[in-house]
Formats: structure tokens, C-alpha cells, sequence
């Protein structure tokens, strides 16, 4: 039996979106169940794998919500999809330095594969953590939840508009070897979800996060409950433009998405117009969206940098700053990188975002 035929059921036709989430997530043969995919022997990398003082600010954003909100007795922080745990790892080591801010914060984990929860309890031992399917666990205190490329990892949905009638796109496997994709009407639920959210006007083609939406659902829903907020951190866009931004990478290089099927990790760029205005509609207060660049320069990045580098040498201090300008450089992260924060409190909270 040809591998590929296990990521299509028996009648080998799928939508784009559970093809992709068989790709990625099945727990015996997805590519985030089979392998370590971060860091110069895997597949990419990520920004606080690039620096450590990426997760260094974040942790000093939390600290500021915390006391921003006079400094609750208990304060949740829940970081979604943490991949190897090295953001976590910094947060705490952050943390520690702030002994009541320490003893009040409660660390849960939102990770969906075994593999990477296996890699983040062997990075993480001895700290004091949570891991959680969902986040019913959490009863008391408010809650800050922080994806960091979080969202670019779900499924998203196509739709392709033909003489004005809208099609879904689906793939199927012909003679259980090659993956084609194929066009599906697509039905008027679908059409009218897609006019609600103000996605077919002078598009051709559309990306819908249905997946992602749905895991906002809950965030927000959480959010509402016990107060706090959010921070999305994603590479994506503000202004639609019919693309495909499905993309797919293998050892630092791109992969053409229907190859290394299981075995190399598949992306798309994150709509944070559309995250944005989803936020706005659930009635949390969302602050305006600014890219990598301005959030860290906002947080002092640069001075950050400078103060560290006093006691380096030429070598240490030239890798440091070449780090530094990955991440915020317009060229490299530091615009196509965009942030984005919401919040249900009493006073605003706008740290790094004006």
C-alpha cells in the first residue's frame, strides 16, 4: 500500500483543510507526532529560537499586565502550541526574578502532540506546569493566553469563485500515488458564513480559518469568563489579495505542498484583519495591529541589546545583533510578522501596540 493512502479516507476525496490536519496532526502518522521540527537539524525556526530576548520581552509584557491589573494573587498564563518549550523556559527564568509576580502565576501548556508534549516536559522538568487539552482547568484569577506562531499552523479552508458561483477546494489521490485537487460547490451555509465576515467582495480566491476560529472560540471564551486577554504574534497580512498562501518547508528549504506528505510542516499566512474584526465582533477591546518591528522596539529590543552586549566579545556581540535584526529587520521578520492583543479589562492595556 502506497504511504499516501493513509491520509485519505476510502472514498480518496478530502477538503484542503482535513487533508491538512491529517498532514500535520493525526497521532500516528502526522508530521507533528513523528518528529522534532524546530531548530538547525529540523525544519524551521522560530523567534525564540532566533534570541532569547524575544521571550524575554514577552515576559516583561506579562509582568506589566499583572500590574497593570494591581498584581492579582493568582494569574494565569497560557502559551498556545509552545513548541520546544524554549519561550516557556525563558518566561520562568524571567519570572523568577520577580518573586511575588512568581508565586502568583499558574503556567499552562496547550499543546495537541504527544511527541512535542514529551520534548517540552524533558526541556521543562523540574518546573512547575501545566499541560491541558482544553481550558475548563482554569477557574480563578485572570488568564493571558500567547500564541506564537500558533495560528499559521491550523487548517485553513479554500474557496475558488468560478462566473461568479463559489467552489471549495478539495484534493484526491488518483491511483493511490498522486494528489490532485479538484473543485467542490460549495453550499449556502458556507457562502453566507464566508459573506459574514466580508470575505467574497472582489476576491477570486479566499482563505477561511474555520479551525482557527473555532480555537478563538474557546480562547475568547475563556477569556470572558475569568478576564484578561490575548497576544498573537504571526507572520500574515492586513488586505486580502486572492492568494494561495499555503506553503510548506522541509530542512530550512520550501517543499512543494504534496510532497514529503507527513514529513514536512505546512503553513499559511495568518488574516489578522479578519482575526482582528472577529475579536472586535465577541466584544473584547482589541488593540490596533502592529508588526513584529514596532511591538519589540516598543518594548526596547535595541536598548536591551546594548546593555547585554557591554560584556561581550566582537563575535558574541556581532551574532547578537545579527539575531536581533532577524527579527525585526522590514526584509526578514520584522514586517511580514504581525501582533496582535485583546483584552477584557477595566482600564486598557496597550502596552507595545501604540
Amino acid at each position: 500500500m502506497n504511504s499516501l493512502t493513509k491520509y485519505f479516507p476510502l472514498s480518496k476525496k478530502i477538503s484542503i483543510d482535513k487533508f491538512i490536519s491529517k498532514a500535520l496532526y493525526n497521532k500516528d502518522y502526522g508530521y507533528y507526532s513523528k518528529k522534532i521540527p524546530f531548530g538547525r537539524n529540523g525544519d524551521f525556526i522560530t523567534s525564540p529560537g532566533i534570541t532569547y530576548l524575544f521571550s524575554e520581552l514577552i515576559a516583561l509584557w506579562i509582568i506589566s499586565l499583572w500590574e497593570h491589573l494591581d498584581k492579582p494573587k493568582i494569574f494565569n498564563v497560557v502559551e498556545l502550541g509552545p513548541g520546544d518549550g524554549q519561550m516557556c523556559k525563558t518566561l520562568i527564568g524571567v519570572f523568577k526574578k520577580f518573586p511575588i509576580f512568581s508565586r502568583s502565576v499558574n503556567i499552562f501548556l496547550y499543546e495537541k502532540s504527544n511527541t512535542l508534549r514529551n520534548l517540552q516536559k524533558k526541556n521543562l522538568k523540574k518546573e512547575k506546569i501545566n499541560w491541558v487539552n482544553n481550558f475548563n482547568s482554569i477557574k480563578k484569577g485572570p488568564v493571558i493566553f500567547l500564541g506564537n506562531e500558533f495560528f499559521d499552523a491550523i487548517p485553513i479552508k479554500q474557496f475558488k469563485k468560478v462566473n461568479n458561483i463559489l467552489y471549495e477546494q478539495y484534493v484526491k489521490l488518483e491511483n493511490n500515488s498522486e494528489i490532485k485537487t479538484f473543485l467542490k460547490k460549495a453550499d449556502s451555509k458556507t457562502v453566507a458564513e464566508l459573506k459574514k465576515y466580508n470575505l467574497l467582495k472582489g476576491q477570486t480566491f479566499i482563505e477561511f480559518p474555520k479551525q482557527g476560529l473555532a480555537e478563538l472560540d474557546s480562547i475568547i471564551s475563556s477569556i470572558k469568563k475569568l478576564n484578561g486577554g490575548l497576544m498573537l504574534i504571526d507572520y500574515g497580512f492586513l488586505k486580502q489579495s486572492s492568494k494561495n498562501t499555503l506553503q510548506s518547508v522541509k530542512n530550512h528549504k520550501i517543499n512543494m505542498i504534496f510532497n514529503n506528505v507527513g514529513n514536512a510542516d505546512i503553513t499559511s499566512l495568518v488574516n489578522f484583519n479578519l482575526i482582528k474584526n472577529y475579536l472586535k465582533k465577541k466584544k473584547l477591546k482589541v488593540n490596533n495591529i502592529v508588526t513584529q518591528k514596532f511591538f519589540l522596539e516598543r518594548m526596547g529590543i535595541m536598548n536591551r541589546a546594548e546593555r547585554i552586549s557591554k560584556k561581550m566579545n566582537f563575535k558574541n556581540k556581532s551574532d547578537l545583533y545579527f539575531r536581533v535584526q532577524r527579527l525585526i529587520n522590514p526584509k526578514q521578520m520584522g514586517e511580514l510578522f504581525k501582533a496582535v492583543s485583546a483584552f477584557k479589562l477595566k482600564k486598557k492595556f496597550s502596552l507595545g501596540f501604540n
